[in-house]
């Protein structure tokens, strides 16, 4: 029985596979940060839709990488999640 963390590690060999995902880094990333400040927050995606004015269907698209926020929707996220923005540029690992 092929286990999907088997199949990772398999695709995670192949080149294109793995230029694909390190792709996705920063947007899995943000995901991830979404996540936790909501979560911090002790807050719902619905509750935090109701500070945003927006519905909950867009707090898990921002949350499921399925958009890209602009800085003013991230603004009103933290707003919602009494947290704040801070965005850095860190070099790239070349090696």
């Amino acid at each position: 029985m092929t286990t999907l963390k088997g199949l990772r590690k398999r695709w995670m060999n192949d080149p294109d596979f793995r230029a694909e995902y390190d792709a996705l880094d920063e947007e899995f990333a943000l995901a991830a940060a979404l996540i936790d400040a909501r979560t911090q927050a002790h807050l719902t995606q619905e509750q935090v839709a109701g500070r945003m004015e927006t519905t909950q269907a867009s707090v898990a698209k921002m949350e499921g990488v399925k958009v890209n926020p602009s800085v003013a929707t991230l603004r009103r996220f933290t707003e919602a999640t009494g947290t704040k923005l801070k965005i850095t540029f860190e070099p790239r690992n070349t090696g």
